[in-house]
């Protein structure tokens, strides 16, 4: 299974595998889409084998038709949590939190567009 999350401002997608605690992939970007979203699971399949059950929040790059394809294309269920319930995805919820005050806050990003 693969959870799911992004951050605010900078968009941090991360994938992780809920059995073994182990972050599969870590995207930064100032937008991610749904395609892109779809990319990087296509490269993780390939690397670790098709997931049983998708986990995420109801965010507009996992709700897409993009990623609503890929799902029934690879015939992977995908589970939204419920809005307002991120203790439903709470090991996501933690590694973001951990990701943010550990590495993001201690550090000064330039991006320019």
């Amino acid at each position: 299974m693969f959870t799911f999350g992004a951050s605010r401002r900078l968009r941090i997608l991360a994938i992780n595998d809920d059995a073994c605690r182990e972050n599969l992939c870590l995207v930064g970007d100032t937008s991610i889409s749904g395609v892109r979203v779809a990319r990087e699971l296509d490269t993780l399949v390939r690397l670790y084998g098709k997931p049983a059950c998708i986990v995420s929040d109801n965010g507009t790059e996992f709700t897409s038709r993009s990623i609503l394809k890929w799902a029934s294309e690879n015939k992977v269920e995908w589970h939204y949590i419920d809005p307002g319930k991120p203790q439903q995805n709470a090991f996501i919820e933690s590694f973001n939190g951990s990701l943010r005050d550990e590495l993001l806050n201690e550090e000064l990003f330039d991006i320019r567009q």
